[in-house]
């Protein structure tokens, strides 16, 4: 009687409860879903990562009810609503058995449904507290679940269910759980795997003896069930122990392991997608559609993890890899790392500042050939070189560690010869080389011209991949630039003419001539392909970096190859390093797909070049209008420095010694190339004279070398520090 009036109870409360907010509607929950993830899409549609945005849930996409196994579907109606596809959301016949239990204080599995559970989902009034549903919450499921049965299909209850139910920690929805507990989607869960998911419904976070033991039970009930449906005798004890044995090792397995939940297919571009959303965020559930494509990304990343498992004896661990369309500036493939092979996957190569190397030497010609210093066909010198610098004597030395003797710009850039960019250099300056190489968007050279010297010719400065790859994509598009695009919905970027087109044209034309790379490279290498392209490598200082950066007519393609932590590879050059797999990824591209030899612009011109001396072969050249030569005489340009102060150095801060007599300290003023010197010390003539010994006054100097018409050669600033002149004593006199 008791019992009964518990379920009179009940159905007054049921009569009289009213829903906190009306049921909404199957279509509105699925449209409302958001996975906890932001999924970055290819430029074609295909998922490429998956990148977590939301900390405190980990839910995948919305799962479609047929998209979920058999055993799953059984385990999961036997464990929770047996009576789930006959009642009308609530289970009357189970509200009797609960309300029996609870009047003898026996334990019963409760009567409520999945529907009562999947309105408690829905309505956040009717969610359950630290004590339990109150009466009223009760009543309230109890309303709210009939009227989902009127409104709802039971494959629509039972699909929204399976996606909003949390079943451990911070795993929401069925994916979720099947992927982090037995990595796989749950169309393929079997019964032993699909009992332990069901089993964590009533305990999510319960240890494993405890899961173990209701998937224990789950197991047997699923077994007895079906003996019993197919009107055949149930199992023997043994076998369903032998069941309970496996349930109860694969759950501790199970929970004690975290498996990558996201599909491994949509795992291709990490250190992209990292990167675009620091750029871009975006909140939980959105979707971008990226530039990258999809197949050539998996195939560069497979290509370049092949070539360094062939490089590991070599101390080879890292690499990186940059993809460019010309026209748009999309990035079509973006590889930061190694993976598996890198002790050091997070580190992004395509952004890590890394030593240029010889990746800068066209920037450097192009300048000097914009500014008439030099043609292509011009001769430089490839001979011992020592140049006095703010920081000592600076003597570069060429690869091979030999010498070529007079050489032309197109041989000394093809070939990669260090002794005529320095010499070109010298020429053009350190600033103007930084300073364009600043505005090709290189924006990790931070310091001045001065700071990294001569050097910056060879490329002993710090760059990132990306950086230099949009440089040479500006030299492949003739000297326009524009940033890289990152995804479809920016709109293109306004092309800025940053080099001029006719030197860039010639350039790129060197860096194509695989007969000027003969003298380093052999006339057939790694770098000479089918189709016209222009390519250059590097290589820094230890063989610490290897780099292989060059373009075809559609696309650019730049390689790095080396160790994060900067340790050296053994013998290990950009040929050998970088430039393989530059050369897979273009083949890969260019497949199918025509790359012809630009067309000269305007401003270039066409000669047929003799060297007097006999320093190269007669050939055709390309010129600057204006700079046309048709023979080639006289001596190799920098093979005399340009006229200007040898000592003191620009930016050099000299001590006077107190200890030693002033007689015996002298600065000696030192000229070259200057006819009737003449020596300007901060605004005051000091003296006459190739060399000049003046005595180091305490102060911030300006000196001049001037010429015998008083025109400034050349301006210098530098520092004396140390003893200060006593009391009575003079500042000395100038001298001449």
């Amino acid at each position: 009687m008791r019992a009964k009036a518990m379920i009179g109870l009940w159905l007054a409360g049921l009569a009289v409860a009213q829903p906190v907010a009306a049921n909404p509607g199957f279509a509105e929950v699925r449209a409302a879903w958001r996975p906890s993830d932001v999924i970055v899409l290819d430029r074609h549609g295909t998922p490429l990562q998956r990148v977590r945005q939301d900390k405190r849930a980990l839910r995948l996409d919305w799962l479609r009810l047929a998209d979920t196994s058999a055993p799953l579907r059984y385990a999961l109606l036997l464990s929770e609503d047996r009576r789930f596809y006959q009642h009308s959301g609530v289970d009357w016949s189970g509200v009797a058995a609960a309300a029996w239990g609870n009047l003898w204080h026996s334990r019963t599995r409760g009567a409520s449904t999945l529907t009562m559970q999947l309105a408690g989902l829905l309505d956040a009034d009717l969610k359950a507290g630290s004590g339990g549903r109150s009466l009223w919450q009760k009543l309230g499921q109890t309303w709210s679940a009939s009227a989902l049965e009127k409104q709802w299909r039971k494959d629509e209850i039972l699909e929204a269910y399976l996606n909003l139910v949390s079943f451990r920690g911070e795993l929401v929805g069925l994916p979720a759980v099947s992927r982090a507990l037995f990595g796989k989607w749950p169309q393929g869960l079997n019964r032993q795997e699909s009992a332990i998911i069901v089993a964590l419904l009533r305990g999510p976070n319960a240890g494993p003896e405890r899961v173990a033991a209701r998937a224990c039970g789950i197991l047997r009930d699923m077994a007895l069930d079906t003996a019993r449906q197919q009107r055949r005798p149930p199992p023997p004890d043994a076998t369903l122990q032998r069941d309970c044995d496996r349930a109860s090792i694969q759950t501790r397995q199970a929970l004690a392991r975290r498996l990558p939940v996201v599909d491994t297919q949509a795992q291709l571009a990490s250190h992209f997608a990292q990167k675009l959303l620091q750029q871009q965020p975006q909140a939980a559930g959105s979707v971008l559609r990226s530039t990258l494509d999809a197949p050539l990304q998996r195939f560069a990343s497979a290509l370049l993890q092949r070539h360094l498992l062939a490089l590991r004896q070599r101390n080879v661990q890292d690499g990186a890899l940059l993809v460019l369309d010309n026209a748009s500036g999309d990035i079509l493939a973006w590889v930061g790392s190694s993976g598996a092979l890198s002790a050091a996957a997070n580190v992004d190569g395509v952004t890590a500042l890394r030593q240029a190397g010889s990746t800068l030497k066209p920037f450097l010609y192009q300048l000097a050939l914009q500014q008439h210093y030099l043609t292509a066909a011009s001769l430089l010198d490839d001979s011992p070189l020592d140049l006095q610098t703010a920081a000592g004597l600076y003597a570069p030395q060429n690869y091979a560690r030999d010498f070529k003797g007079p050489v032309s710009v197109r041989s000394a850039l093809g070939a990669s010869l260090n002794i005529p960019a320095v010499r070109t250099i010298t020429m053009v300056g350190p600033t103007a080389l930084r300073d364009r190489l600043y505005a090709l968007g290189l924006h990790s050279l931070q310091q001045d011209g001065d700071y990294y010297g001569y050097s910056l010719a060879l490329g002993a400065a710090d760059v990132r991949l990306i950086e230099l790859a949009n440089a040479y994509r500006t030299l492949a598009q003739g000297g326009l630039y524009s940033p890289p695009r990152w995804t479809l919905a920016q709109p293109p970027a306004t092309l800025q003419r940053q080099l001029d087109a006719a030197s860039s044209f010639i350039v790129s034309d060197m860096l194509a001539d695989r007969s000027a790379r003969a003298r380093t490279f052999g006339l057939e290498s790694v770098l000479s392909t089918r189709y016209w392209s222009a390519v250059k490598t590097g290589t820094s200082k230890d063989m610490r970096d290897n780099w292989a950066i060059g373009y075809s007519r559609h696309y650019t393609v730049a390689v790095w190859v080396g160790n994060a932590s900067g340790e050296p590879m053994w013998d290990v050059s950009g040929m050998h390093g970088a430039a393989p797999v530059w050369q897979g990824v273009m083949d890969w591209l260019q497949r199918g797909r025509p790359s012809l030899p630009p067309t000269p612009p305007a401003g270039v011109s066409q000669r047929r070049v003799r060297y007097a001396g006999g320093e190269e072969a007669m050939r055709q050249e390309y010129f600057l209008a204006g700079t046309e030569r048709t023979l080639i005489t006289g001596q190799p340009r920098g093979s005399a420095q340009p006229p200007g102060i040898v000592s003191p150095l620009g930016g050099s801060i000299y001590a006077v010694d107190p200890d030693v007599p002033p007689a015996n300290q002298r600065l000696l003023l030192h000229a070259r190339g200057v006819a009737a010197a003449q020596w300007w010390l901060d605004g005051r003539l000091l003296g006459r004279g190739e060399r000049l010994p003046w005595f180091p006054w305490p102060g911030r100097h300006v000196l001049e070398l001037r010429d015998g018409r008083g025109k400034v050669v050349e301006r210098v600033r530098f520092e004396v520090r140390g003893a200060v002149a006593k009391p009575g004593t003079q500042r000395p006199a100038r001298v001449g």
